[in-house]
C-alpha cells in the first residue's frame, strides 16, 4: 500500500492590524523526523528560525501561502484565513490524502479529507511545522514592511495592536499594510480623522 501524506495546515497573523495572514501546509517525512517541533508561540524567535530551514530541506512537501490585507479587508479575517489553508493544501506536492488543521473549523473547500484539531499546532508534528513556517515567513515580511512603512515598529510588534502600534496609527494614520475592517483602524478612518 502506498503511504498516506498528512498534512498539517497552520496560519499565522490572525489578530494583527497591519500585514497579510500567512498559512502554511507541510507533509513530514516519516523517514527524516525533524527534532524539536512544537507550536511556534511555544519556541523561541532564534528556534523557529534554526528549524525553519530544516523543515524546508526535509519535509515531503510545503506551500506558504500569505492571503493579503486587500484579501482580508474584502473577504474578512475568517474567510481569508480559510481560502489560503485550500489554497496551502491544493499547492502541495506530493498532494496530501488528509488535512489537520489547527483550530476548530474546516475550509469547505479543501481538496481532500480534513480534520481540525483544537491545539494541533502542540500536538501534531507536520501541524506545528506549518506553524513555524507560517510564523517565521510572516515574521521576515513584516520586518521588510518596517523599511517600506518607518515609524510604526512593525518589525518589532509585526502588527499587533500593542500600545506602542496603536500609538503610531494615531500619530501616522493608517498605511497601505493596514486592515481597513479592523476595529482600530476602522474607527479613526470613520472618524475622518485620517486623510
Amino acid at each position: 500500500m502506498t503511504e498516506r501524506h498528512i498534512a498539517g495546515v497552520d496560519e499565522a497573523g490572525r489578530g494583527p492590524l497591519a500585514g497579510p495572514v500567512v498559512v502554511a501546509a507541510v507533509i513530514l517525512d516519516p523517514a527524516r523526523p525533524i527534532a524539536g517541533l512544537n507550536d511556534s508561540k511555544k519556541l523561541s524567535e532564534a528556534r523557529r528560525e534554526a528549524l525553519y530551514p530544516q523543515i524546508i530541506e526535509q519535509a515531503l512537501a510545503h506551500c506558504v501561502i500569505a492571503m493579503s490585507v486587500e484579501d482580508i479587508d474584502r473577504l474578512n479575517i475568517f474567510q481569508a484565513t480559510m481560502a489560503g489553508m485550500s489554497r496551502a493544501v491544493a499547492g502541495l506536492f506530493p498532494g496530501a490524502h488528509e488535512a489537520l488543521i489547527d483550530g476548530n473549523k474546516l475550509p469547505k473547500d479543501l481538496p481532500c479529507a480534513g480534520r481540525a484539531i483544537v491545539g494541533g499546532d502542540a500536538l501534531e508534528p507536520a501541524i506545528s511545522a506549518a506553524s513555524i513556517l507560517a510564523k517565521v515567513t510572516r515574521d521576515r515580511m513584516m520586518v521588510a514592511m518596517e523599511n517600506l512603512h518607518p515609524g510604526y515598529g512593525f518589525a518589532v510588534h509585526k502588527g499587533y495592536p500593542t500600545p506602542a502600534h496603536l500609538d503610531a496609527l494615531k500619530r501616522l494614520g493608517p498605511c497601505t499594510e493596514h486592515r481597513r475592517s479592523f476595529a482600530p483602524v476602522k474607527l479613526l478612518l470613520d472618524q475622518g480623522v485620517l486623510f
